[in-house]
């Protein structure tokens, strides 16, 4: 019995072997990719420039922070004990519209990230479709669930000069 299925392991261990010799597997970052290719770059651009205000009013909320903070270390000795509470209070105020301000623009960034890649995933479909017909690939795996990949079959930047050719 364990002869045979020993035997039988290794015809099958043969058998994928062979097979997988004649497949042709390329590997992908797709979100690379897309991030690097000249329409994304100029949507993420045209993104940071819109959402600009909102970094400098976080940043603006943050210094405010500090200084406060600064202060309150700096006279906090020489303050009231009322004093003292008051400023404390305030800078716990502004931490929690910082924590706020920034919740929300992470969202935003989010928010732009996801329709960016909604928007651009048609297009890396036809230049996949494109590359399979062309080179005619059998597998393309996404290479964040890969462990190791031989750089020879990473296909990332292909696809992306492919998209700024379609462009």
């Amino acid at each position: 019995m364990y002869k045979k299925l020993t035997i039988w392991s290794m015809l099958l261990l043969f058998a994928a072997s062979s097979a997988a010799a004649e497949l042709k597997i390329a590997v992908l970052d797709t979100q690379r990719a897309l991030i690097e290719s000249e329409e994304a770059q100029a949507l993420l651009a045209q993104a940071q420039q819109e959402l600009q205000a909102e970094q400098d009013q976080l940043q603006a909320l943050n210094d405010e922070i500090v200084a406060l903070n600064e202060r309150l270390q700096k006279d906090g000795e020489v303050m009231s004990p009322a004093e003292q509470r008051k400023l404390q209070k305030e800078i716990e105020d502004k931490q929690i519209d910082l924590q706020f301000l920034g919740n929300k623009l992470q969202k935003e960034v989010n928010d732009r990230r996801q329709e960016l890649l909604q928007q651009m995933v048609p297009k890396i479909d036809v230049v996949l479709k494109d590359l399979i017909d062309l080179e005619g690939y059998d597998m393309i795996m996404e290479r964040g669930s890969l462990r190791y990949v031989n750089s020879k079959h990473d296909i990332t930047r292909r696809v992306t000069e492919k998209l700024n050719e379609k462009q």
